[in-house]
């Protein structure tokens, strides 16, 4: 599922890098070569980093 709209991110890719040890969704954006635009997943991405069940906007 899409996390991010701007930047088209999925929601397996934040899983991914979680996997490899990113720790922060600042460090997930910048692996992934963008950066929150509106800021709606930020949130979510917030929570799948840290393993919760992300909650929906």
């Amino acid at each position: 599922m899409y996390l991010c709209i701007c930047n088209a991110l999925k929601e397996s890719q934040i899983e991914a890098l979680v996997r490899q040890g990113v720790r922060c969704e600042k460090e997930a954006y910048q692996r992934l070569g963008c950066r929150p635009q509106c800021g709606v997943c930020v949130p979510v991405a917030r929570a799948l980093v840290r393993g919760a069940s992300p909650q929906p906007a």
